[in-house]
This record gives C-alpha cells, sequence and structure tokens, in this order.
C-alpha cells in the first residue's frame, strides 16, 4: 500500500505548487543551509555524512526552483568563520567539497539539461590553487545556462566582501580612475562578488537559528526572511512551500518599502561606467586563466 500513498503525495504536491504559483514568486531566493552537523549528531553519523546529506538536499531544492520559476538561489555553503573549526572538520569538509565539485563537472549535461547556470562567490584567495582551479571550471562550463543562477557562496562573508569592495574602489581612486565624489552605495553595489545578481527577494534560514551570520547583510536591506526550526537535511517540499507563501503575504509590504528606495536618485557617469567595466573584466579575466590552465597541456 505504501505505493498509493506515495502516488497520493505526488499529486498533493503538484496541486500545492499549482497554487503557491498562482501568487507572487520570488525570482531569486538565497538559503543558510544551517543543521548538517545537528542532524548528523541527532542520528549518531560523522558530521561529514550530515554535510552528504546537505548537499543532496540543495540539489533538490534547486528541482523545487525550477519547478515554481525562481531564476536564481544564492546558498551559503562555507562560512570564512568555518575556517576556525578543527583542523580535521575543515579539511574534511573541504575534500567533501572537492569530491562534490568533481562531480558536478562530471555530470555536467545534467546541469546543462536544467539550464543550471553555477557561480562561485567569496574569497578565493583563501582557497588552494587546485580548488580555484576547480571552481573556475565549473563556472565557465556552465556560464552560458541561463534558465536559474546558482551561487554557491564558498568561502564567503558579508564583512570580506565589503571589505573587498572598498579596497577595490580605493585603488580606482589611487589609479585616477574614478574620483572620491563618485562613491556612492551603487558602486559599492557593483563592486561587490554578487554585481552580476540581483538583491534577494527570500532568505530562508533552517534549524531555528534566528541570526544572519555575516550573510549578504549589504544585499537584504528589502528583503523577506524567513526562519525555519527544520535542519537543513530534513527540510522537505512542503517547508519551502511555506517559505514561499510567507513570502506572498510580506510582499505588498515589502514593494512598498521598493517603491521608496527606488525614489532615491542614482548618478551614473561615464568614468564610474568605465571603472566598473574594468574591474569586472579584472574578475573575469582571473576566473578565465584559472580555467586555461586547466585545458592546455
Amino acid at each position: 500500500m505504501s505505493w498509493i500513498w506515495s502516488y497520493i503525495l505526488y499529486w498533493f504536491q503538484l496541486l500545492a505548487l499549482k497554487i503557491i504559483k498562482t501568487g507572487q514568486i520570488p525570482k531569486h531566493v538565497a538559503i543558510m543551509m544551517d543543521g548538517n552537523r545537528r542532524y548528523a549528531k541527532k542520528r549518531n553519523m560523522a558530521k561529514m555524512d550530515g554535510n552528504k546529506k546537505g548537499y543532496d538536499k540543495l540539489i533538490e531544492v534547486i528541482d523545487w526552483c525550477t519547478n515554481l520559476g525562481i531564476t536564481e538561489i544564492t546558498a551559503y555553503t562555507f562560512s570564512i568563520n568555518n575556517f576556525n573549526r578543527s583542523k580535521n572538520e575543515v579539511n574534511g569538509f573541504m575534500k567533501l567539497a572537492r569530491y562534490k565539485f568533481k562531480l558536478m563537472l562530471e555530470e555536467k549535461n545534467k546541469w546543462d539539461e536544467k539550464g543550471i547556470r553555477i557561480r562561485v562567490i567569496g574569497n578565493w584567495a583563501l582557497l588552494s590553487e587546485e580548488m580555484q582551479k576547480l571552481l573556475a571550471k565549473m563556472m565557465i562550463t556552465t556560464k552560458n545556462n541561463n534558465k536559474i543562477t546558482l551561487n554557491l557562496a564558498f568561502p564567503y562573508s558579508s564583512r570580506d566582501e565589503i571589505t573587498h569592495a572598498v579596497k577595490d574602489i580605493l585603488r580606482g581612486v589611487k589609479h585616477g580612475d574614478i574620483l572620491l565624489e563618485d562613491i556612492n552605495e551603487d558602486l559599492i553595489s557593483h563592486s561587490l562578488y554578487t554585481y552580476k545578481s540581483t538583491n534577494p527577494d527570500l532568505l530562508i534560514r533552517t534549524s531555528g537559528e534566528v541570526r544572519l551570520s555575516d550573510f549578504l547583510l549589504w544585499q537584504i536591506s528589502n528583503t523577506c526572511i524567513y526562519f525555519s526550526n527544520v535542519l537543513w537535511p530534513e527540510f522537505n517540499l512542503w517547508n519551502f512551500l511555506s517559505a514561499i507563501f510567507y513570502y506572498q503575504r510580506c510582499y505588498s509590504d515589502l514593494q512598498k518599502v521598493a517603491k521608496i528606495e527606488n525614489l532615491k536618485p542614482i548618478v551614473h557617469n561615464n568614468r564610474v561606467s568605465m571603472y566598473v567595466n574594468k574591474l569586472h573584466h579584472k574578475r573575469e579575466d582571473i576566473i578565465e586563466n584559472l580555467y586555461l590552465s586547466t585545458v592546455q597541456p
């Protein structure tokens, strides 16, 4: 009889998706995938097994997002602060990350079929050269996919991101590319790791924690934030739809705030535009060169 209940559940899920899709759907969802270690402890598993379950859940969530028409996901994959954990745990996570990233490359056809473009945002200087090349290869080989963008924040913290943006801007001033009076919120936004992305419409954090943990602090000033008590590996479709429904309830208030924000004048000039393009090209060249080093003899 179990197959009958599975069949009924499947149709209930389809019906729920159809109902949710009649409302406003966020275009960009950010996720703090918290609770992998507690999940492992709860089941007397190794910590790395909890992280493996967390990765599998992310793949599942991508499918849910695709079905709802969500076009961008940003997942907090590894915080810079996590380097403060034990050496064995950090090494274990990096070993797992390398394995999963290589698997993603091996399964590139699946990502292409689903139209998933992968970006990795964060401070790559904290990673090994081997890992940097692996990330560059994932980004370059999926860059033409255009159905949904998966941003992996790895390794990432918002304060580190803003610090690097400020340093890049000050270098631009030092080299005469821009002037001090050119510095404004818009320029900082275009200098962040997330310069290719819109700001998230919805941020989901699992595991019952109600902290932002240095994640996208600049980008979420007008974002609906949903906290779930469920551990990330246990996060199911109904939990996800509850988050979407919560966003739909918040949507009208978010729009009011957005209208006020849009009234703020943003002044662009050719000097700033040229500097921003130069900065972006420089970053893209670094990724391209890393990728070329993996394919050239």
